[in-house]
């Protein structure tokens, strides 16, 4: 996969493997409409693995909330097709929301069949760790079926732990993050070294 830039914070065309194009951008709220329609085309288990049950359709009131982020503690990319939003077919979501204490953060992430495989995943969650950093988050964990070892492997890959769920059939894999470190203080200026010698 490979990535070229020079586009608005956030935005990135990428070539996956197969050799198709897509746009990574914030999540808009034009996107409600091809969310929503992308979803009947989700697999029953996709569906599961994201949102931990099973469920038929995403509701119009769903959909709205998922593309309408909080800014001060939500953020949420779209793997695009590289059209305006509101006419582009949503290939993937990763979400990512800040918890109360504004030191842990919850994230998911949902690669449809269509582009799953290609490392799309990966570049989304590697996303969603660095706008956490940007934000002084410290952890970073989300709650994974016990089945669904792919994205458990891809977590441990990215340096998460597994930790016990609060519900059966759950894993919870963490990742914590060192707080920055605090910048050494400025050297005095060389004029008053020179007085002061």
């Amino acid at each position: 996969m490979s990535a070229r830039n020079r586009m608005p914070p956030w935005h990135e065309h990428v070539r996956l493997s197969n050799g198709r194009d897509i746009l990574i951008r914030p999540i808009r709220p034009e996107d409600a409409g091809p969310i929503q329609a992308t979803f009947t085309l989700l697999e029953p288990d996709e569906i599961r693995q994201r949102f931990l049950h099973p469920m038929k359709e995403l509701s119009h009131k769903q959909a709205e909330q998922l593309t309408r982020p909080d800014p001060r503690r939500d953020f949420a990319l779209v793997a695009a097709e590289p059209l305006p939003p509101g006419e582009a077919l949503i290939g993937a979501v990763a979400r990512i929301c800040i918890d109360a204490n504004g030191k842990d953060a919850e994230f998911a992430i949902l690669v449809s069949h269509y582009v799953n495989g290609m490392g799309l995943g990966r570049h989304l969650m590697r996303r969603l760790v660095r706008w956490a950093k940007g934000r002084k988050v410290l952890r970073v964990y989300g709650d994974v079926l016990e089945s669904n070892l792919p994205m458990q492997a891809l977590a441990q890959s990215l340096g998460f732990h597994r930790e016990a769920a609060g519900e059966a059939g759950l894993v919870r894999v963490v990742l914590n993050i060192p707080p920055p470190k605090p910048k050494p203080p400025l050297p005095p200026p060389a004029f008053l070294s020179s007085v002061q010698g």
